[in-house]
């Protein structure tokens, strides 16, 4: 304590005891009248020393962790230094210890003993966190690297863990993590605890083809035969799968970090079914209130498997029977597999950049494919997109297809249908990438007396009104009449000339209301395929330029800002001038957008 101190309270005590009173003197050195007379009084009872500053440490705390506790919590701390205080008030509870002390007292005792560093005080970081009501909801899977072999060869580990309970579903050693590997450890988990409702991955090749050359890998073939949603993340979003990276984490530190290189892959899988049996089973998660992950996990009922059973692509089936360690499909197997390659449209090895198709020849008729939806919704496919929204992003598609329409379902529900841009070239090329036969149209049938048509004009928001309601036709339709076909549950819009389908609506109309439509008539005949070739119309420009299709034809300055006619067929584009038609080589495969010209000019005015 400062010297100076103890020597001014000495000062004010003399001049107390030399008659001055406390309040004048109390006043003076400016404290208050009560610890002045406190000076004093200390001052006769114990002389200078008096004056000196008392320790206010208290005379007992009964709060204080015992002693006997905190040497518990240090050789704890000892035996296991990657416990916590977490963790270690878990075990010092599960001893029996009284009384239990808090987390912070934990902290504290280890702090005094310099068993852990105190934290620099920096803010946390927070995250939103999300989790699912029920287990066998959500699967996290995965892909972590770093176990090596005596001979120096790198082991790679497909986990998988259950997003509510955090029970490890996958654990499975391989040699490389080939797109058959991955789904040979997938299917292995579904045959032991059934099929989740939904997959959640990143962007791997081995689980999609995202951003890759599209279609579908043999990982999406699995999920959409089982009825399974697969999710995926954004690019560069590893906190999107947290519970599974988290996963990763405690696997390095509690094995792998102490464990040395392995002899073969067999006793890396033998070392990973020891700690995953651990971790399931004794290891306490803080996420789930110091419980087991087995406390809270129930896989799929004995009754529920029996109701759907596991279903397993063919190549799948027969490499199932093979060694662990065989990496590469024998000649047979690729042979068993072909039928299942095909339909996939994905190499079996998804991370190799050679495809290893069956590309059989395009027969004629409508052709079903698959594509995912990609994270901004916008599916593409032949040059025209299919917008299908962000809430299914990563969702399997399947489009049936042919020349006249185009209808786009989901796990067998028809969720929108277009009118085909598609030509035989396009068919058979998309047949060649993945496609297959289709089966019957998904358009529902309906009698012949259980249809009606209307007339209608399409106002310029491509808007008709139709039983006091405004249904969307197309805005490329505006201004033109259509006839409006009109079934149960379908609405179709034909050319009322040629009987052409231009587009696919659902009907929001109930039947009654559809018998009680001004002008509605009986149906006539279906519509037909669209005529070729197209008749168009395009203004030439200052130069003698129009453009069809986003190809450009020059006509010459003599033709400047003339409407020409053009017959767009699918290798030729005829033009009708004063001098006669004018035929060139059709050099795109973009369809026609735009049939008319769409705003008049002005006599004389040229653009």
């Amino acid at each position: 304590m400062d010297m100076s101190v103890v020597e001014q309270r000495y000062r004010a005590v003399l001049a107390v005891l030399a008659g001055a009173t406390v309040t004048e003197v109390a006043r003076e050195v400016g404290v208050a009248r009560q610890t002045l007379s406190g000076w004093v009084s200390r001052y006769r009872a114990s002389g200078l020393g008096g004056l000196v500053d008392r320790s206010r440490r208290p005379l007992s705390s009964p709060s204080q962790m015992p002693a006997a506790v905190e040497v518990l919590v240090c050789e704890l701390r000892r035996q296991h230094p990657r416990w916590g205080p977490v963790r270690l008030v878990h075990e010092v509870e599960r001893r029996g210890a009284v009384p239990v002390p808090s987390r912070m007292g934990v902290y504290r005792a280890l702090v005094r003993h310099g068993l852990i560093q105190p934290g620099t005080g920096r803010r946390k970081q927070v995250f939103r966190r999300w989790q699912r009501d029920a287990p066998m909801e959500l699967w996290q899977m995965d892909i972590v690297g770093g176990v090596f072999l005596a001979d120096g060869r790198e082991v790679k580990v497909v986990t998988g863990v259950d997003d509510h309970s955090r029970y490890c579903v996958i654990a499975k050693a391989v040699l490389r993590a080939t797109g058959r590997a991955v789904c040979l450890a997938f299917v292995e988990a579904l045959g032991a605890f059934g099929a989740p409702g939904e997959v959640l991955t990143d962007n791997g090749k081995q689980f999609t083809a995202r951003f890759g050359h599209g279609g579908e890998v043999l990982f999406d073939r699995i999920c959409r035969d089982n009825g399974i949603v697969h999710r995926l993340t954004q690019p560069r979003s590893p906190t999107t799968t947290g519970k599974v990276e988290r996963f990763h984490l405690s696997l390095r530190r509690e094995l792998l970090d102490d464990a040395g290189p392995f002899a073969d892959l067999t006793a890396v899988q033998a070392a990973l079914d020891g700690w995953v049996a651990h971790y399931n089973t004794v290891r306490p998660h803080q996420s789930l209130g110091m419980a087991c992950p087995a406390d809270h996990f129930t896989s799929v009922t004995e009754q529920e498997r029996q109701l759907l059973p596991l279903r397993v692509p063919t190549i799948l089936s027969a490499a199932a029977e093979l060694s662990p360690a065989v990496e590469e499909p024998t000649a047979e197997l690729l042979s068993a597999g072909r039928e299942e390659l095909s339909a996939a449209s994905e190499a079996v090895g998804g991370g190799q950049q050679a495809e290893r198709r069956v590309v059989a020849a395009w027969s004629g008729g409508p052709i079903e494919f698959e594509r995912v939806v990609p994270a901004s919704g916008n599916m593409s496919v032949a040059n025209k997109q299919f917008w299908l929204g962000t809430s299914r992003a990563g969702q399997v598609i399947t489009f049936w297809a042919d020349v006249d329409v185009i209808h786009l379902l989901s796990g067998g529900v028809r969720l929108k249908s277009l009118r085909s841009h598609l030509s035989t070239s396009d068919l058979a090329f998309l047949f060649a990438r993945g496609g297959r036969p289709a089966g019957p149209s998904p358009l529902p049938r309906a009698e012949t007396d259980a249809a009606l048509e209307v007339e209608r004009a399409v106002n310029k928001y491509g808007m008709v009104s139709v039983g006091g309601r405004y249904l969307l036709a197309a805005e490329i339709l505006a201004g033109r009449r259509v006839t409006i076909r009109i079934e149960e549950n379908t609405l179709m819009f034909l050319d009322p000339d040629t009987r052409e389908l231009l587009r696919t609506r659902p009907n929001p109309l109930a039947w009654p209301a559809c018998l009680m439509l001004r002008g509605a008539r009986p149906a006539g005949p279906p519509p037909v395929p669209a005529q070729s070739p197209v008749t168009v119309q395009r203004r030439a420009t200052s130069f003698g330029v129009i453009m069809v299709a986003r190809q450009t034809v020059s006509l010459g300055r003599m033709h400047a800002g003339q409407v020409v006619t053009v017959h767009v067929s699918d290798t030729t584009l005829t033009i009708d001038l004063d001098e006669g038609p004018r035929t060139v080589r059709r050099t795109t495969d973009i369809p026609i957008r735009n049939h008319k010209v769409h705003r008049p000019r002005k006599a004389g005015h040229v653009s």
